[in-house]
């Protein structure tokens, strides 16, 4: 039985999650939380409270084996850019990007 989540426009550039997240694709889930708890990045943390959530809805749905679940897919998409200005000399201005991710997990049972 497939159990997802999901955490959208999540203030990290989706380059620095995904290498993240590539460390954890296919893996057991137990594994997998093992692997994002002791990474420094800070997508990790999160990325560690949306498999916890995952495993959550898994559990609610009623799958027979929760530590049979492993990570089916896991993928970082762009969301929207937060744009905004800052000063600089002689009366100039420069963008600064500030970018979004959305994040989806997907667990399933071996």
């Amino acid at each position: 039985m497939e159990a997802k989540a999901k955490l959208r426009y999540v203030r990290l550039s989706p380059r620095k999650t995904r290498l993240v997240v590539d460390m954890v694709r296919g893996k057991g889930v137990q594994e997998a939380l093992n692997i994002l708890r002791f990474s420094p990045q800070k997508a990790a943390s999160i990325v560690y409270q949306l498999v916890g959530s995952a495993v959550a809805n898994a559990e609610q749905k009623g799958v027979a084996d929760v530590d049979r679940l492993f990570i089916e897919s896991i993928a970082v998409d762009q969301g929207p850019v937060l744009k905004r200005f800052m000063p600089r000399a002689q009366g100039r201005a420069t963008r600064i990007r500030k970018p979004t991710s959305h994040i989806t997990v997907v667990l399933n049972e071996k």
